[in-house]
């Protein structure tokens, strides 16, 4: 009879098999990545199918993915990181880091390939990456009103930031576009631009309408 170790693998490969896209883009750092709307609805028709259960719970120290199958469990954590955007109260903060810590839970327990963020943030000033030889710049007159909306800002801060755009696309995607405009309360003015900023345009279009 299969354990949950063997179910968690076949469940591994079943998602390995699936076909899914990034729709998380990081313009900052210049990589796409995984939002939990990408793979979390297939992860749990598999996880149904094979009799397992995913529970994720967080303490003041740790963020925790129990898997079971009712007989046995796996038991996947994280330690607990921090927010501190401008502007914003304690449960947004809070809202931001369970979100992050929640998809990275689910990515570790999937064996996700993502990018290294650390490749792609590290050697360079504030933590941008290197321009890559032989790329193009493209014209001035081609900028968009969006063009210096993440200047000024810290290497931190723009990772936060980052965080509160994938928040918000998460919730925009699930049609929920009231608790994506309760991510962006408390920014101000120039914060909210830098969120906008890192946003996809559909996104952004979702977002309006709602």
């Amino acid at each position: 009879m299969s354990n949950v170790y063997t179910k968690l693998m076949t469940a591994r490969l079943k998602l390995q098999n699936s076909k899914l896209e990034k729709s998380g883009h990081n313009k900052f750092a210049g990589y796409k990545y995984f939002e939990l709307g990408d793979f979390l609805p297939t992860v749990q028709n598999i996880f149904n199918d094979l009799g397992l259960c995913g529970v994720v719970s967080y303490t003041a120290e740790l963020a925790t993915l129990t898997i079971t199958d009712g007989t046995d469990s796996i038991v996947i954590t994280s330690p607990m990181g921090s927010a501190a955007l401008k502007g914003c109260h304690e449960v947004q903060n809070v809202g931001a880091v369970e979100t992050y810590q929640r998809r990275y839970l689910w990515v570790t327990a999937m064996e996700i390939v993502e990018h290294d963020v650390l490749d792609a943030t590290t050697g360079t000033d504030k933590g941008a990456p290197a321009k890559k030889p032989n790329v193009v710049e493209p014209p001035k007159e081609s900028i968009t009103p969006m063009a210096g909306a993440l200047d000024g800002f810290t290497t931190n801060e723009l990772d936060s930031f980052a965080r509160i755009a994938e928040e918000v696309t998460y919730f925009v995607n699930n049609d929920d576009v009231p608790s994506a405009k309760n991510a962006v309360v408390g920014l101000s003015n120039d914060e909210q631009k830098a969120v906008w900023a890192l946003l996809e345009s559909h996104i952004r279009s979702k977002y309006k309408k709602g």
